[in-house]
């Protein structure tokens, strides 16, 4: 028998035969949705702000854009155009293109993830993947009652509905890398900036 017989031997001794199938996993428990979502979303350097209902979003919206000394102008993606009474905000403008670096844009979110402060956009025809790499500001709206406690939660409902679509992007706070000399540079591959507007109703 040569050294490398025993050293297999001795491998094939101390294997494991049978090993005891790990518990199942079950994510921890989120006793508040809406409260520990708003935390993870301030921790992730995004501005979230709770609003009562629809009529809410125009002026919260011009809000944000003269708090940060941009025009009043909105991208807005197909067909969200129509949901909210933009009159509330007489001086906001909306623009159907496709944002730019410096521009702001608003975001239908269909789900968020309370445990990470994300939000989940699946593509689909009217709400096309690049939207939310383009703009320099975006701002999301989000229902409370589309807050889920978990990623795993948020897949199992989108599968539900069908609604996987071809990607589904996944977006906690404002775009950032360390990539280059581990230097922190914000804005890399998407917006410089996130506003979150929660409606509860």
């Amino acid at each position: 028998m040569t050294g490398r017989d025993d050293i297999l031997s001795s491998i094939r001794n101390r294997r494991v035969k049978t090993a005891p199938r790990p518990a199942l996993y079950r994510p921890p428990a989120v006793p508040d949705l809406v409260t520990v979502f708003v935390e993870r979303v301030r921790f992730a350097n995004a501005e979230v702000r709770l609003l009562s209902c629809d009529a809410d979003v125009p002026v919260a919206i011009a809000e944000l854009l003269r708090a940060r000394n941009l025009p009043a102008v909105l991208h807005v993606p197909p067909g969200a155009a129509s949901n909210f009474a933009w009159d509330m905000a007489p001086g906001l403008s909306l623009e159907a293109s496709p944002p730019g670096s410096e521009d702001a844009a608003l975001a239908i979110a269909p789900l968020a993830i309370a445990e990470t402060g994300t939000l989940a956009y699946p593509a689909a025809a009217d709400a096309p993947a690049s939207w939310h790499f383009r703009a320099g500001f975006e701002i999301a709206i989000v229902r409370v009652e589309n807050i889920l406690p978990h990623m795993e939660t948020a897949l199992a409902r989108l599968k539900e509905r069908g609604d996987l679509g071809s990607t589904i992007n996944f977006v906690t706070g404002p775009s950032r890398t360390g990539d280059i000399e581990q230097t922190l540079e914000i804005g890399a591959h998407g917006p410089k900036a996130l506003a979150i507007l929660v409606i509860n109703a």
